[in-house]
């Protein structure tokens, strides 16, 4: 019944589970440090990726399509992280100054710049 095993699937959801787990906390020191405005050096990194994923044959085209994608996620993820800092949800950086009015337009021109 089973004469093939495949395990392509289970690595490439290993890679998904991997890309979740280191993500998260290079979002969180990325907002503590540097604010949400590196958000489009998340960007950048997911569109190479991504992008490198289209000339890569095989396993490893699905590998860099998934960092990639988690990358462009790291983009939202750093606003919501920046609303959850605002919101005393997640630690602030005492050395930065943090204002909370425009953030609606900051990220509507984020959203409108990936369209």
């Amino acid at each position: 019944m089973f004469a093939e095993i495949y395990i392509q699937g289970p690595l490439l959801g290993l890679f998904a589970f991997f890309a979740i787990g280191i993500f998260h906390p290079i979002v969180v020191k990325a907002e503590y440090y540097f604010s949400k405005k590196i958000g489009w050096i998340f960007l950048l990194f997911g569109v190479i990726l991504s992008s490198f994923s289209l000339f890569v044959e095989g396993f490893w085209s699905y590998v860099l399509g998934v960092f990639g994608f988690a990358l462009f996620w790291s983009v939202l993820e750093i606003i919501e992280q920046h609303k959850r800092v605002l919101k005393g949800r997640a630690k602030r950086n005492p050395n930065r100054v943090y204002e909370q009015k425009n953030e609606q337009k900051w990220k509507l021109s984020i959203l409108m710049g990936l369209f």
